[in-house]
C-alpha cells in the first residue's frame, strides 16, 4: 500500500464517521420532535391558550380624575375611600369617626377651618388626606365625616 491509498482511506474513513454522526442527530432529533407530539396529543396550539400562557402579569391603568369624569364623589365616598383607615381606627392619633369628645375641638373650628387644616394636611395626616378630591368634595367628606361625629354642618354647595 502507498502512502497516497493509505491517506484516501483515512480521508474516507473521517467522511464515513462525519455522516453517521450527522444522520444520528437528525435521527434524535426527529425522535424528539416525535415524542414532543406524541405528549401533546397531537393537538395544534390553541391560539387562546398560548396568548394566556404569555400574557404580561400586570397591566397599568391611569383612571380620570373625578372632575374630569364629570361626576363628583360623596363626602361618604371619599370617607371610605381616603380617610377611614385612620379615621375609624385611630391611627396616628386620628380622632375616631362618632367620638363626639375628641371631635368638639376641631368642630369649634367650624367647617372652613377644618378645610383649611385639611387641605394643608395635620399632624400625620397628608394634604387632602392623600385622598384627589376637589376642594368641594373635600369640604363635603369633612361635613359627613363631623356630622357623625356631633357636628351639624350644611353640605358644602357644588362649584
Amino acid at each position: 500500500m502507498s502512502a497516497s491509498t493509505n491517506s484516501e482511506f483515512n480521508f474516507q474513513k473521517i467522511i464515513a464517521w462525519g455522516l453517521i454522526i450527522a444522520l444520528g442527530s437528525i435521527a434524535f432529533v426527529l425522535l424528539a420532535i416525535s415524542i414532543a407530539r406524541m405528549a401533546q396529543g397531537n393537538k395544534p396550539l390553541d391560539p387562546e391558550a398560548v396568548n394566556m400562557r404569555i400574557a404580561p402579569v400586570a397591566a397599568v391603568k391611569l383612571a380620570a380624575p373625578a372632575a374630569a369624569a364629570g361626576a363628583a364623589r360623596s363626602g361618604e365616598q371619599i370617607y371610605n375611600a381616603s380617610c377611614a383607615a385612620c379615621h375609624n381606627t385611630g391611627v396616628a392619633n386620628a380622632p375616631k369617626l362618632g367620638d363626639n369628645a375628641a371631635w368638639a375641638p376641631r368642630i369649634a373650628l367650624g367647617l372652613d377651618g377644618l378645610l383649611k387644616s385639611a387641605i394643608a394636611g395635620k399632624n400625620a395626616m397628608p394634604p387632602k388626606g392623600g385622598s384627589d378630591a376637589s376642594d368641594t368634595e373635600l369640604a363635603s367628606t369633612i361635613v359627613y365625616l363631623a356630622n357623625k361625629s356631633g357636628a351639624s354642618f350644611k353640605e358644602p354647595a357644588a362649584k
